[in-house]
């Protein structure tokens, strides 16, 4: 065959048409499935080079013809997960189960959609045919995916729907025994609507918590009205096929879930304003979506958002910056935990303060200008112990004013806890209180403090609660002390203070008074811990006025809500209960106890010379010595918590192991027998070495070994 020129279009196409009869017509059936996908390959790719070379109005119309049969054919031999969809002959068994036919018998029902507008290409004709199969074809060819982000969607959401299926009606089945002949299952084999309405609620349960959390109504139930309610099951898998192309397309967009929902209620608003449309229409024109083409998704929608993660990800410079430099993750997620998040747009502005980013050190364009950045939300992490101290507020106060509590006690005459009900004992101990403020104010100030660079972003009602919550707490810090020195001239008992409060409230002391009204934030919060299920309802609710209770008692955040551990969990509550306790009484008899007498002794003898009177040039008493006795009991006293903790699991773990019947000792003779081979197991382990391996040991060199021995 004589050289030719490369771009002559007749043998470009007679070389196509060679290789198609050679190979696909003829060889089809001589070949193997594997041969037959690389021939498939390299058909589809000289299709390409064909309308690459040759402009499409001088492609024969059997080249085109071939083209349409190996991309048909071509799917016969695509690569699948567990569905083998566009198998030919014998189909695998999966293939013959009801549930998974009556799923792609519903994907398949696309009659009644409007035609997706397709963008031409410099080769193609405005009006070619598009083949749409099913509901997520439809979406694709809508928004732009890409084919094999669908073609996995595709098998998810047919898998989903036959366990969903299979689900339900074994459910049905429990109530309704009724056996039906399999031929009538397959011939009227349909979704239960049920079925797709349980599957949408769980896919879009983080959606309609998101729109509910930023008060938005969900788009999924506008349509529901809109559309044609007898095509409801159809909308359904629209609105379920759209979430799972978007989840699949988003790469690691993926961990930032809530990102995830705006994104889906934007697209969602757009597929329902579609077929509204088209609906109510009579022209048949249908506004079409911000984003299509080929890969639009990835390019217009996942791609900025990414490029933003990558920025801020290299200003981290390999952990070496400070975490309050750049925004991870949840920084950027947490963009989208307020209604702000929604001036972004649809398609979304590049010039938001969400894309606006500082430039890395090692890039310096020309062209660059300091824009505003973006600061961190919610959360700036500062590196102090005071954490320790912040993060577990309520732990330390406990112990705290229980350590108070019993250095009075202890200290009483006797230092019996009957004591407490003594009028002067009794109104020392009510002196907690006034711990209590001060403590309060220690928080009060560490959260502004440790929350400041955060205020760039925090919403104005939140810096005003720490505002607020800190001036309070100043308040109780002055008028605590000065109600509870009023109260030093009405010495009051526990009977006492109970039966005033019942019989004569009117005439109780203003400290009786500030306390309660003090205590009013902290009974509140009791009784929501003791009411779980009456918090959870409260912290998902959007009224005003609880609102505002819960806004005093926590800040507003999405995650985090209706973590409460269930009071109803009676062994849980006993562990700790029982834990608290031997902890407590340990710490008073065995810890406080023993040191009041020999402190009251130490302080009773005068100083007359103090040896550092460079340090304490006026100290009358032995506080040092008290100092240095009691510093180790107050650290045990906050540490041994621990302590009981490991001794407590290990109780509680080994009874509910042996009653349990867990682990290789399931009863106690088998624990009796097991120390009967301790003996044996020392002497094995701790047998002596031999006398040339021990003087070899340069350790023990040097001495006289007892060879007899």
């Amino acid at each position: 065959m004589p050289l030719l020129a490369k771009n002559d279009p007749r043998e470009i196409q007679k070389f196509y048409q060679l290789f198609y009869e050679a190979n696909v017509r003829d060889g089809q059936y001589k070949r193997k499935p594997e041969e037959m996908t690389k021939i498939y390959q390299i058909a589809l790719v000289l299709y390409d080079v064909v309308r690459a070379v040759v402009p499409f109005e001088k492609i024969d119309a059997w080249i085109n013809k071939c083209a349409r049969d190996v991309e048909m054919k071509n799917k016969q031999y695509v690569h699948y997960n567990i569905l083998p969809l566009y198998a030919t002959g014998v189909k695998p068994a999966i293939m013959e189960l009801a549930e998974i036919k009556a799923a792609i018998k519903a994907l398949h029902k696309v009659d009644n959609l409007p035609k997706p507008r397709v963008q031409s290409t410099p080769n193609e004709p405005d009006d070619r045919d598009i083949s749409i199969h099913d509901l997520l074809d439809w979406l694709w060819l809508t928004f732009g995916f890409q084919k094999g982000n669908v073609a996995n969607q595709r098998e998810h959401l047919i898998l989903l729907l036959a366990n969903a299926d299979i689900k339900n009606k074994q459910q049905e089945d429990d109530h309704h025994a009724d056996i039906k002949n399999k031929q009538q299952e397959d011939d009227d084999a349909q979704l239960d609507n049920d079925t797709v309405e349980k599957l949408m609620g769980e896919i879009l349960k983080n959606y309609e918590s998101w729109c509910n959390y930023l008060r938005c109504k969900p788009i999924n139930f506008i349509c529901s009205v809109t559309y044609n309610a007898a095509d409801r099951q159809q909308l359904q898998l629209l609105y379920i096929g759209l979430y799972l192309l978007i989840w699949g397309e988003a790469s690691n967009i993926r961990f930032m879930p809530e990102c995830i929902c705006y994104i889906f209620h934007n697209m969602a608003r757009e597929l329902d304003r579609i077929l509204h449309c088209y609906v109510r229409s009579v022209s048949g024109d249908i506004p079409q979506p911000a984003h299509q083409g080929e890969e639009a998704f990835l390019h217009e929608v996942v791609t900025p958002i990414y490029e933003v993660l990558r920025k801020e990800a290299r200003r981290n410079q390999g952990g070496t910056v400070s975490h309050s430099k750049w925004r991870n993750y949840d920084d950027l997620n947490e963009y989208f935990w307020s209604d702000k998040c929604f001036k972004l747009g649809w398609p979304m502005d590049r010039k938001a303060d969400f894309f606006v980013h500082s430039q890395p050190r090692n890039e310096q364009p020309s062209n660059f200008t300091p824009r505003w950045r973006k600061p961190k939300t919610y959360f700036v992490e500062v590196r102090t112990f005071w954490h320790l101290y912040r993060s577990f507020n309520r732990l330390w106060v406990f112990f705290i004013l229980a350590f108070q509590a019993m250095v009075i006690v202890g200290w009483s005459t006797g230092g019996s806890l009957s004591t407490l009900f003594d009028e002067d004992v009794f109104k020392n101990v009510m002196s907690i209180f006034i711990t209590y403020s001060l403590l309060n104010f220690l928080q009060a100030m560490l959260d502004i403090i440790l929350s400041c660079r955060a205020w760039g972003s925090l919403k104005n009602t939140q810096i005003v609660r720490y505002l607020l919550k800190f001036a309070v707490a100043a308040v109780w810090v002055v008028v605590l002390p000065l109600g509870y020195s009023c109260s030093m001239q009405k010495p009051i008992g526990l009977f006492r203070f109970f039966s005033d409060w019942i019989n004569n409230w009117q005439s109780q002391s203003f400290y009786n008074f500030t306390i309660l009204i003090f205590m009013m934030p902290n009974i509140l919060a009791a009784i929501l811990f003791i009411l779980p299920p009456l918090r959870r309802s409260m912290e998902h609710s959007n009224l005003r006025i609880i609102v505002l209770i819960m806004w005093w008692t926590q800040p507003k955040l999405y995650v985090g809500r209706s973590l409460h551990e269930d009071l109803l969990l009676p062994k849980y509550t006993l562990f700790w209960i029982f834990l608290l306790i031997s902890k407590l009484a340990f710490s008073y008899y065995v810890e406080i106890l023993p040191l009041i007498g020999p402190t009251k002794l130490i302080m009773g003898l005068k100083v007359g010379t103090y040896a550092w009177h460079e340090f304490f040039p006026n100290v009358k008493y032995n506080i040092g010595v008290v100092i240095s006795i009691w510093s180790p009991i107050v650290l045990l006293y906050f540490m041994d918590a621990q302590i009981w903790y490991a001794i407590f699991s290990t109780i509680f773990g080994g009874i509910h192991g042996v009653f349990s019947h867990l682990g290789e000792i399931q009863t106690l003779g088998m624990l009796r027998s097991r120390f009967e081979s301790v003996p044996a197991a020392f002497t094995e382990r701790l047998v002596p070495l031999p006398n040339e391996d021990v003087r070899r040991n340069p350790l023990v060199r040097g001495f006289k070994l007892d060879t007899q021995s």
